[in-house]
This record gives structure tokens, C-alpha cells and sequence, in this order.
């Protein structure tokens, strides 16, 4: 009757050796999934990165360009301006030069009607 309980013991042993063997394999099988999916992920990661960076180089240089043209834009419409309104005030100092009196004149007429509408303008105010 001892070898009966004996033999029991050693093939619970066995089962439980077993089971552990087995735990212990997918334990190991399961880190090893793990890292070679890590390790896929990682490598796509570097590839996206390496695909991206000469993407955002050039939409960066793009961006740069652009803002340049804008840049050069403004420079050559605001020096047009400047130039026009030289232009413009050459124009009229040769005018008062040649016609004084005629000028003289406009300048008067024009600020006497610049008056009148200021004056409409704050009578309208004060009625409304």
C-alpha cells in the first residue's frame, strides 16, 4: 500500500514538471512573439521616419521659399508705392511752381468743401 501513494506522488511530480515546462515554453514563446513584433514596429518606425524626414525637408523648404517670394512681394510693392508717391509729389511742386496762383486756388477750394462736409457730417450726428 506505500508504493501505491509513492507512485502517485511521482506522477503528480511529473504532471506538475510537466505543466510547469510547458508554462515556462509559452512564456518563452510568447516574449519571443513579442519581441520580434517589437522589433517589425521599431524597423517600420525607423523606415516611416527615414520615408518622412526628406517629405518635411522639402515642405519645409517650400515653406521657406514661398515666404521669400512674399517677402520680395511686398519689398518691390511697397518701393513701387514709394516711387509713385515721389512721382506724384514732383508732379505737384512743379504744378504750384508753374500755375501759383491756379493752385492757390484748388487748395482753397478743395479745403472749403473738406469744411462743408465735416460740417454736414456733425450736424448729422447731433440730430441722430
Amino acid at each position: 500500500m506505500t508504493q501505491l501513494p509513492q507512485r502517485t506522488f511521482e506522477n503528480s511530480n511529473g504532471l506538475v514538471d510537466h505543466a510547469a515546462q510547458a508554462a515556462d515554453n509559452a512564456i518563452k514563446a510568447t516574449q519571443r512573439t513579442a519581441n520580434e513584433a517589437l522589433d517589425g514596429l521599431a524597423g517600420s518606425v525607423r523606415e516611416a521616419r527615414d520615408e518622412a524626414a526628406p517629405l518635411f525637408n522639402r515642405a519645409t523648404e517650400q515653406a521657406s521659399a514661398y515666404a521669400q517670394r512674399g517677402v520680395n512681394a511686398l519689398r518691390e510693392g511697397s518701393q513701387a508705392v514709394r516711387d509713385s508717391a515721389v512721382h506724384a509729389s514732383d508732379r505737384t511742386t512743379m504744378y504750384i511752381k508753374d500755375e501759383p496762383l491756379k493752385a492757390m486756388l484748388i487748395a482753397a477750394a478743395t479745403g472749403a468743401a473738406l469744411m462743408a462736409l465735416v460740417g454736414m457730417l456733425g450736424r448729422s450726428r447731433d440730430r441722430g
